[in-house]
């Protein structure tokens, strides 16, 4: 592909992802399966154009603001990509023109008024000492006192991190092999890896190698999942024998981590409102060669199954559906996407599901609540306003689960957080943004769970 023909792949992508509800790598996957003519290398370059935007959206928008006056923009992702060239790649406004030009599969010819933003952009970047702090570190305006709150005098820098591209970290399958033995399949493939800081069964890969394609990928003996997601199974702490749930499997990722720690002993039940999500868990389960795992679609957060199974098990996951916000660095489309009013839901719906799902815990078992984001309205307040409507539980504290995994694991590496609750954050971890809470059930409690079932 020419030059221009990646920006004008690049820019259709970009209007593919702004028209859909798909995030933005499930459309990116969409739109490269109907043009496999697409190679790897052109392939790479289109998203490299497409991501650095969708990065970036806020300052270019600044930029395109002050340069426009008050004319319209005729296509917003063609101005956006025109300035990406400018200023990121730090094209002249004769060489954008040289790329959009009318030829086959290239854009169309710059209009007067995109003319004219090539020129006045020439020679700038996009560094604006002038624009909002929001602007300047990419996040929605109305998330600044939510994302202050989170993080105090930390705030530039935690936002500075998530600007980065995310490292790409895989989970041994410890039911096949283990981590040294994987980083050495991973050597003869000629990718490079190191052990991850945190995670016992954590590599992190160089690059982007295309994973999906090695026999030890294809085999089960290695995962795609990032270090956070791996030490929320890890805080959840299945012991071979026990009956786990995760009540919000989706696709199957914790599930798979949990299985591996329970050695495929024991009862692991994946449920999920989502029935598509949990039928897609399946191939990922018989790769990994589990079969301790039962998969069960539910109608809702309050299904028959929850109060029939009340009481039943020792620990139950909720990977809750939340805002997501602590995975800005790996979906930078997903925070435009975000409003107050989703906000409002999610937290709702969070709160519904806890009231559920601690139904199934046997007294003495725990409940142990995870999102991937960074609010505090889905995160320690959530935790706090279930404990204060259930006194039958209480929290464990995050060192005190951390330690008592490690002894399970034979490993002595130090918990990262040292408060009440479980915090990672891409600055301090290098992992995207993730909160466990793990809260225990009296076990003299059971009266009290018979009664709230009925």
């Amino acid at each position: 592909m020419t030059p221009g023909a990646r920006i004008q792949a690049a820019i259709e992508l970009l209007q593919a992802i702004h028209a859909g509800k798909s995030p933005a790598d499930r459309a990116s996957a969409a739109y490269f399966r109907t043009r496999r003519y697409i190679g790897g290398a052109d392939r790479r370059a289109v998203l490299d154009h497409v991501y650095s935007v969708l990065r970036r959206r806020a300052a270019l928008g600044w930029k395109l603001d002050r340069t426009r006056g008050d004319v319209k923009l005729p296509e917003i992702e063609r101005a956006r990509m025109i300035a990406r060239m400018v200023l990121v790649e730090g094209w002249s406004a004769d060489r954008v023109a040289g790329a959009f030009d009318g030829g086959q599969y290239r854009p169309a010819t710059l209009d007067q008024t995109e003319k004219r933003i090539a020129k006045a952009l020439e020679g700038q970047t996009l560094a604006d000492p002038a624009a909002p702090l929001w602007v300047r570190l990419e996040f929605p305006e109305w998330c600044e006192p939510r994302l202050r709150r989170a993080f105090g005098n930390r705030l530039e820098a935690e936002m500075k991190a998530a600007l980065d591209e995310a490292a790409t970290d895989i989970r041994v399958n410890t039911l096949k092999t283990n981590w040294k033995a994987a980083a050495i399949a991973l050597k003869h493939a000629e990718i490079k890896a190191e052990k991850t800081a945190l995670s016992p069964w954590g590599l992190r890969v160089e690059g982007r190698p295309p994973l999906a394609g090695l026999e030890i990928f294809k085999n089960g003996i290695i995962e795609i999942q990032d270090e956070g997601s791996q030490l929320v199974a890890l805080m959840v702490n299945p012991q071979p024998g026990e009956r786990v749930v995760d009540f919000c499997a989706g696709a199957g990722g914790k599930t798979l981590a949990l299985a591996a720690m329970m050695q495929n002993k024991g009862k692991l039940v994946a449920t999920d409102v989502l029935k598509g999500r949990i039928e897609r868990s399946a191939t990922r389960i018989r790769r990994a060669g589990i079969n301790n795992v039962e998969r069960r679609d539910l109608s809702s957060e309050r299904d028959p199954w929850v109060k029939r199974h009340a009481g039943n098990y020792d620990k139950v996951l909720i990977d809750a559906p939340c805002s997501g916000a602590g995975t800005w660095r790996r979906n930078p489309d997903a925070k435009w996407r975000l409003k107050p009013s989703d906000l409002e839901e999610l937290v709702e719906l969070q709160k519904r599901i806890l009231d559920s799902a601690a139904r199934l815990v046997k007294p003495g078992g725990r409940l142990v609540y995870a999102t991937c984001s960074l609010f505090q309205e889905e995160n320690a307040d959530q935790v706090k306003a279930f404990l204060d409507a259930h006194p039958e539980f209480n929290l464990v504290p995050a060192p005190k689960a951390w330690k008592e995994a490690q002894e399970t694991l034979g490993s002595s590496t130090p918990c990262p957080s040292d408060g009440e609750m479980l915090v990672l954050t891409p600055a301090q971890h290098g992992t995207d943004g993730f909160f466990v809470a793990v809260m225990e059930k009296h076990a003299a409690a059971e009266k009290a769970a018979e009664e709230k079932a009925e």
